[in-house]
């Protein structure tokens, strides 16, 4: 089964209204579910809450468009994820080195906000991307929202493992397989101007990101 949804999928019937009623508005917006972007087979897996309006829902772009994607690439760029320069457009020439983005729910939801339904919904193609990452090894849940999805995608509880700003929660997936999930708070620029989040703490979360990466391709 794709690890995407099709452009017209009809899962979400509250989404989909939104998304059709956005494409008479804006016809040549991209308007359908965003694809993850970036690497083909990396260590590490964003994943962010849903597409904004009219920044990935614009763009077709996971970040791309509005301030999110400020913070989040040029955060990537500082720690060797990213190569080139973030220019809000999906055609900027933009790189991702050892990391892939998605969201937990790929379509624009309303005032930002997807039920607990439709996250439920997307989760199976939040589970399939990770389950074809051969050498997936790390998550960076941006927000609560993701961190339960991550979780749940992975066969875990989300009551085992809080959600916390910087920490790290080490599991198996289905497979077997052991994954370290690190937790951020979202980089919205809510967060950003509310003080919830700064530069310095995105930063931070990312730098042990950076050194997982590179412990990981060390091996043992």
């Amino acid at each position: 089964m794709s690890t995407e949804p099709t452009r017209d999928c009809p899962l979400c019937p509250r989404l989909v209204d939104f998304r059709s009623a956005a494409r008479e508005r804006q016809p040549t917006w991209h308007n359908a579910p965003v694809p993850s972007f970036g690497a083909r087979d990396p260590i590490i897996l964003i994943v962010g809450l849903a597409p904004g309006l009219s920044g990935a829902n614009r763009t077709g772009r996971p970040f791309t468009g509005d301030w999110a994607g400020h913070l989040l690439y040029e955060t990537l760029i500082a720690f060797g994820l990213a190569h080139g320069r973030y220019e809000e457009r999906s055609d900027d020439g933009l790189t991702l080195d050892g990391c892939l983005i998605t969201n937990a729910v790929r379509c624009v939801p309303p005032e930002n906000r997807p039920t607990p339904a439709e996250i439920a919904t997307c989760r199976h193609y939040l589970a399939m991307t990770m389950a074809g990452l051969l050498r997936l090894r790390g998550v960076v849940a941006l927000g609560r929202i993701a961190h339960d999805s991550v979780l749940r995608a992975l066969g875990a509880r989300p009551t085992r493992f809080a959600f916390a700003h910087g920490a790290e929660h080490r599991l198996l997936d289905p497979d077997g397989r052991a994954i370290t999930v690190f937790d951020s708070y979202h980089c919205s620029r809510y967060n950003t101007n509310t003080g919830v989040l700064t530069a310095e703490m995105f930063r931070a979360v990312f730098a042990r990101v950076r050194a997982f990466i590179d412990r990981s391709a060390a091996g043992p």
